[in-house]
């Protein structure tokens, strides 16, 4: 009976400390935790950014515009446009404030030729993927 105590401790052990490092993994990652305790924030209320491209095919460093809206975010909101390279998203220098009516438009010249995912982010929102293609 002891032997199987000793057994039923070690596997709770072994599951809090593989439940930690799942937690900690999450975490890292940029994945946002869920809600504890409250409940998940209506979506007719959460922070959205919507991005549009003025060009789908341009030259390397030929100047075209990112712009959108921002929904429940309060006016002169800082966004910021970031790109994919390999598996992360990395923070490009372009950002800017949104105007009192949430809109915003960026000037942005890209050199890594090729398909290029681009996405906004600002207010504790994440704009869809949008896609431009630099030649």
């Amino acid at each position: 009976m002891d032997r199987f105590r000793r057994a039923s401790a070690a596997a709770l052990l072994t599951a809090a400390a593989l439940a930690g490092a799942v937690g900690g993994a999450l975490a890292s990652s940029g994945v946002p935790a869920p809600p504890s305790g409250e409940r998940a924030q209506d979506p007719a209320t959460r922070p959205a950014l919507s991005a549009h491209a003025t060009a789908r095919d341009v030259a390397a460093w030929e100047e075209f515009r990112v712009h959108g809206s921002a929904r429940n975010v309060g006016s002169g909101t800082a966004v910021t446009l970031q790109q994919k390279q390999g598996e992360r998203w990395v923070t490009l220098p372009a950002t800017m404030r949104t105007a009192d009516t949430g809109e915003y438009s960026l000037r942005v010249k890209l050199g890594m030729r090729g398909d290029n995912a681009l996405r906004i982010v600002g207010g504790g929102a994440v704009s869809p993927v949008l896609r431009t293609v630099v030649g």
